[in-house]
């Protein structure tokens, strides 16, 4: 049996190195895809550059975005990082989850 633990060792390696790793990858891309199926006309969005805009158009593989009044640019769908909120619609509950307003007398986004 002692003669198989060097074995044993480089089973549980090659386990620790290739097959978890590829399972966290395709739970990545799933959630990926997921995001990518979810948006609509509308939606606001930031780019994998950090842009910011908002979806005014949808292709197969591309996406229209609208960065600013009139100006709309074009971009591959896995460009998308990630759905924002707009600045204007902040989560009102305080950060204890109360709903009351935060210390201080400020809104939760920032704003006076």
């Amino acid at each position: 049996m002692e003669q198989y633990f060097p074995l044993i060792l480089l089973a549980l390696a090659a386990i620790l190195l290739f097959v978890l790793p590829a399972r966290q990858r395709k739970r990545m891309q799933e959630k990926a895809q997921h995001l990518q199926n979810s948006l609509t006309v509308g939606t606001p969005v930031m780019t994998t550059s950090g842009l910011h805009g908002t979806v005014a158009g949808l292709g197969d593989t591309t996406i229209d975005l609208q960065i600013a009044p009139g100006v709309v640019v074009t971009f591959a769908r896995q460009a998308i990082l990630e759905v924002r909120t707009p600045a204007g619609i902040a989560d009102t509950r305080g950060d204890d989850g109360t709903g009351e307003a935060p210390a201080g007398g400020r809104p939760a986004d920032g704003t006076l």
